[in-house]
């Protein structure tokens, strides 16, 4: 009996207290978020009712969830950061944070997490902001439901929608990121996930990867933006089911893919770009399903491409479907349905019997002289392009579908 007491003494000392709630209000005795965090305990709930509260610099140094009521707006009155995460642990959810810092020398963001792991940011709105949520050497956490709307005109003096760098295992999902530089930036990130985001009207990239790996991209809309995503020197990204659409100008794409292999694309619609898909310097890349719909090129290849296979996929009414600087080709078209094929079915099996050629001579022509796009519509392209097709002599002669399909092909 004496050992049992012992015991329990000894439970009741050790055993952690029960997690409490601290409200945050202006006329509570807590009136900041920044005392409400110096008064809370591990892994506390602070919520921060309805209202405006001028701050800045805020500091999460222990694991704590944070929840506004009602959306209350913490003003940074463009005075730097607004929320810094240094813990982990760490929940912020349902404020509106306005009025980030401007600074040529430091990534200003409304809320920035770092070295931190198992964190959840979620239900924000970021407006007037210069980066919005700046994920930094951190892993394991979740970016949920949040709404970024920038100001920004030009690149050099705008930041991220939302931005990861050297992190790890982090999901970004149904966020609506606009009027920033690049929506969404990772630069030496791994592992993550990027799902269900629309991304629109931004400067530069709608999704903009660099040095990153391991990563999939799906379900995602890209939309307006100068252009749409860009993947550069990075390994083995998968791009499922995306929207690549209306990202117009005279350097804009739907997809810029630059330096990276072993990659999967599969069942995306490019629809209304200038160029569907931009590829140099890639390898290994698997194209399937996709659709690429009234884009000025659908796939423009510039070169050092080699073993990528481009297959079931769909080409409506593009100005050119593929567009080649090379005479060697080491890549496979095969099974493709193309809207301005000619050729015929006799034995009725849905495959064409007559190899397509999907690289126009003017197409060539187009990419050593820009100014002769004029020349579009003329009979005179079409009869050169009709002899290129039957004696090539400036395209490759083996980049052929052997296999075109004659109907659209569905899935």
């Amino acid at each position: 009996m004496k050992h049992l007491l012992t015991l329990l003494v000894v439970v009741l000392i050790t055993k952690p207290s029960i997690a409490q709630m601290v409200t945050v209000c202006k006329t509570c005795p807590i009136s900041t978020l920044t005392d409400g965090i110096a008064q809370a305990k591990d892994f506390d709930t602070i919520v921060v009712k309805k209202g405006t509260y001028k701050e800045h610099n805020v500091i999460v140094d222990k694991p704590l969830t944070i929840i506004g009521e009602k959306y209350p707006v913490i003003d940074g009155e463009l005075k730097g950061e607004i929320i810094t995460i240094i813990s982990d642990h760490v929940t912020v959810d349902g404020l509106f944070m306005i009025n980030v810092g401007n600074s040529y020398t430091e990534d200003f963001a409304a809320i920035r997490v770092k070295n931190s792991k198992n964190f959840l940011i979620q239900n924000l709105v970021l407006e007037k902001l210069f980066f919005g949520i700046y994920i930094e050497k951190s892993r394991d956490g979740k970016v949920y439901h949040n709404k970024i709307i920038g100001e920004a005109v030009e690149e050099y003096n705008s930041g991220n929608g939302i931005q990861l760098w050297y992190s790890k295992n982090i999901e970004i999902e149904h966020n609506f990121v606009q009027h920033v530089r690049d929506g969404i930036y990772l630069e030496f990130s791994n592992a993550c996930v990027i799902k269900n985001n629309v991304s629109a009207l931004n400067v530069r990239y709608g999704l903009h990867f660099m040095f990153s790996n391991d990563d999939v991209y799906q379900d995602n809309t890209f939309e307006n933006n100068g252009a749409g995503v860009a993947v550069m020197f990075s390994k083995r990204i998968k791009m499922f089911n995306n929207i690549f659409k209306e990202n117009w100008g005279t350097a804009s794409y739907g997809l810029l893919l630059k330096e990276i292999n072993d990659a999967e694309i599969e069942g995306n619609i490019f629809e209304d770009n200038t160029i569907g898909i931009n590829v140099e310097g890639t390898n290994r890349i698997n194209y399937k399903h996709n659709i690429f719909k009234n884009n000025g090129w659908a796939i423009k290849v510039k070169g050092a491409c080699y073993t990528n296979i481009f297959t079931e996929n769909n080409f409506l009414y593009n100005s050119f479907d593929i567009a080649y600087n090379s005479k060697v080709n080491d890549n496979e078209f095969n099974k493709n349905y193309w809207s301005s094929y000619t050729g015929y079915d006799l034995d009725k099996n849905g495959i064409g019997d007559v190899p397509y050629r999907p690289v126009k001579l003017f197409s060539y022509i187009v990419n050593r002289t820009p100014e002769t796009i004029i020349l579009l519509r003329s009979m005179f392209i079409d009869i050169i392009d009709f002899s290129e097709k039957v004696s090539p002599v400036f395209t490759p002669d083996d980049l052929l579908d052997n296999n075109p399909q004659i109907k659209k092909l569905t899935w």
